[in-house]
This record gives structure tokens, C-alpha cells and sequence, in this order.
């Protein structure tokens, strides 16, 4: 089975003309977008090979001098090398000619949402949510209202306009984020008692929750939605948090119950128009009371996370391959979910094993 793998920044994506117009030149591009999109393209291509019956056709920036995610050599993997301006169409040309194709793209400016119409345009299978499942996700005003209509807890908060101020009578500590972007990029933590300058772009601002950030990675497909074992989320302290990385050592009790409202936020996006499908990323604060009262979903991400990097050690089996079976409908078990490991993995894909990361360290932002 021949799959496609297109991870945005590696292919060739920060020479087209959209990120010029979001980041200039492309030495501008946030450090995490790049990063993130490296680590997670080796990962897959790391874990992906494990399976003997899928082939990999990898598209690389044919310019770019950033070095080939580890894996490229496998004799499975075919590489193409996309030219200046040519990463839609390589993409739609491979798309066209494989059984599957993963895209990881930045929601920014409908950018996943264009490449993955485009690879369906083209006769791929994609192995992705709908597009209106994509459009609400890629909006974290739009996801939040859904979610609460649908139950789900969420912290309190308002949209900003572009050029708004902050109401002084909005409780800080507080966090403002930008509506489609992600890899941390607008997110300010507003301190007690502080101004909040008024930014170009609408935004979204919320009551800063306290408590243990955590992701909740899931594969969705039209059978079954698979809920991965959650990965605690660390940190930079200060009011503009960096992503460190994460790991896997979440006692039992808070398990069940961020596993729990991963899945309630997923159902809680879906309907007859609007369907989850692939890897899905649910990113929450879990709080310090037993019951869950306090717990709140932050955000929805329609696309591959970062939590790949460390999830996929998990098990010998492939994760890639487990999500493609669950997006085709098919009955799956994933071996890696029931190893009980645990470990440490950092932003940029390394892997820092059990114990060499202090249990309890830097859990996030602390409210300043």
C-alpha cells in the first residue's frame, strides 16, 4: 500500500506564496512550526516501516538545506523533491497515485484545509476529517462555542475584535490566543492586573485554568474513534509559553478521565455534516479535583500532533498503520495501548527516556 507523507514545512510548503504573505521571508517562520514538522515527519516515517505492507513516497523541499528526517534511507521510502512553488502540485500528483495520504499542515489561513481539498480533488484518500470538521476545529472561538453547546467544559472567555482592548473587568490572570494558528504562535498569558495591547487580528481570550496540561491524541475513523494514552505537556514559564516536549507518566485516575473527555469533545464537534477522521488532537487542563469538575478542553486539533513523537514508541507495532486501518473503517487494536510505558520526549523529536526528565517539572504555565 503506497502512502503519502506531507508534512507542510518539510515539503516544500514555506516557499509558497501563503507563507510569504504570513511570515515574510521564510527565516521568520516560527522556530516550533518548523521544528514540531520535522520531528513529527521522522517519527512517522520511523514508525511507519514497521508495517511490511505500506511503501512511503516522501515529498522534501528540493531547496531547503534542512537535514532529511531520520528514516529517509529505508528502501520503502521513495522521495521526491519538490521545486520552488511546486508543493501543490507535487502533492496533488503523488495524492493521485497512492492508496493513502497524511497531511500535517498549519491550520492557519485554511492551509491544511487547502491542501487536504486539494488532495481529494486530485482522486487521494486522505486520511483526514471532512472539511467543515476542519473549518470549525481550525477556529478556536468556533470550537469553543460547539463544544460548550454540546456540554463539554470549557474555560470562560470572549472574542476579541481586531484592535479591541481588553475589558478591565475581565478577570486576569488570562490567556489571549490567536484564532487559527498553531505551534504556540499568539499566545500571550495576560498576568494579574495587566494590559493587553490590542493586537491586528481577532482573537480569543479566556480565563487562565490552573492545573495539568495535557493531550489527548485519538484516531477517528467511520467504525470507531481509538482514544491514545494522554501525554503531559511541558512548558516555558513567562507570559509568552514555549512547547518543551512532553511525557507519559499520568497516574491512572487522571487517564480515564482525560481519555474520557477527549472523547466527549470529539463527539461533541460531530454531526451528520461534520465527521472526525485520522489523528485528532484534544489539548485540556486537568484540575486538581478528583470528581473532573474543574477539567476544560482547550482546544481541538484536526490534524497530526506532536504526541506522535513519543506515542509511537510505545509499541513495536506501527501507530501510523493503526490509524490508517481505523480511518478505513476497519476493526483495529493498537498493542502499544496496553505496554503501561511511560518516558519523556522534547519538541524536536528526541527522546529523553524514563526518569530523565524530573517527575513534576515545568507542568505549564504557571498563572503569573
Amino acid at each position: 500500500m503506497r502512502v503519502v507523507l506531507h508534512e507542510w514545512c518539510c515539503s516544500g510548503g514555506l516557499r509558497m506564496p501563503e507563507a510569504t504573505a504570513l511570515f515574510g521571508k521564510a527565516g521568520n517562520v516560527p522556530a516550533a512550526l518548523s521544528v514540531e514538522g520535522r520531528a513529527m515527519l521522522g517519527a512517522m516515517l520511523c514508525d511507519g516501516v514497521r508495517a511490511d505492507d505500506l511503501d512511503f513516497t516522501l515529498l522534501l523541499d528540493g531547496v531547503s538545506k534542512m537535514p532529511p528526517p531520520e528514516g529517509i534511507c529505508h528502501d520503502r521510502v521513495r522521495v521526491i523533491r519538490v521545486p520552488d512553488g511546486g508543493e501543490r502540485r507535487c502533492l496533488a500528483e503523488a495524492a493521485a497515485a497512492a492508496d493513502w495520504t497524511v497531511i500535517v499542515a498549519p491550520e492557519t489561513d485554511g492551509i491544511l484545509a487547502d491542501r487536504v481539498a486539494l488532495a481529494r480533488a486530485a482522486g487521494g484518500k486522505v486520511a483526514a476529517a471532512d472539511g467543515p470538521w476542519i473549518d470549525l476545529a481550525a477556529d478556536k472561538q468556533a470550537t469553543i462555542l460547539a463544544l460548550a453547546g454540546a456540554g463539554v467544559a470549557v474555560p470562560a472567555g470572549c472574542l476579541l475584535p481586531a484592535g479591541g482592548h481588553l475589558p478591565d473587568t475581565f478577570r486576569r490572570p488570562a490567556v489571549a490566543k490567536a484564532l487559527d494558528r498553531c505551534g504556540g504562535e499568539g499566545f500571550v498569558v495576560v498576568p494579574r492586573g495587566a494590559f493587553l495591547p490590542p493586537a491586528p487580528l481577532p482573537r480569543r481570550v479566556e480565563a487562565f485554568v490552573a492545573g495539568v496540561p495535557v493531550g489527548v491524541s485519538c484516531l477517528c475513523g467511520p467504525a470507531e474513534t481509538i482514544v491514545l494514552p494522554p501525554v503531559r505537556q511541558r512548558f516555558t514559564t513567562g507570559i509568552h509559553p514555549g512547547y518543551l516536549g512532553g511525557d507519559l507518566w499520568l497516574s491512572s485516575p487522571l487517564q480515564d478521565r482525560a481519555m474520557a473527555l477527549a472523547r466527549r469533545a470529539i463527539r461533541g464537534l460531530e454531526s451528520p455534516e461534520r465527521r472526525a477522521r485520522g489523528w485528532v488532537g484534544v489539548d485540556m487542563i486537568l484540575g486538581d479535583r478528583e470528581d473532573g469538575i474543574d477539567d476544560r478542553v482547550l482546544e481541538v486539533n484536526p490534524r497530526m500532533t506532536t504526541s506522535f513523537v513519543g506515542l509511537f514508541t510505545l509499541g513495536t507495532a506501527s501507530l501510523l498503520r493503526a490509524m490508517l486501518a481505523v480511518a478505513a473503517g476497519e476493526s483495529c487494536t493498537w498493542p502499544g495501548l496496553e505496554t503501561g510505558g511511560d518516558g519523556s520526549f522534547t519538541v524536536d523529536g528526541v527522546l529523553v527516556g524514563t526518569g530523565a526528565l524530573e517527575h513534576g517539572e515545568s507542568d505549564g504555565p504557571s498563572a503569573p
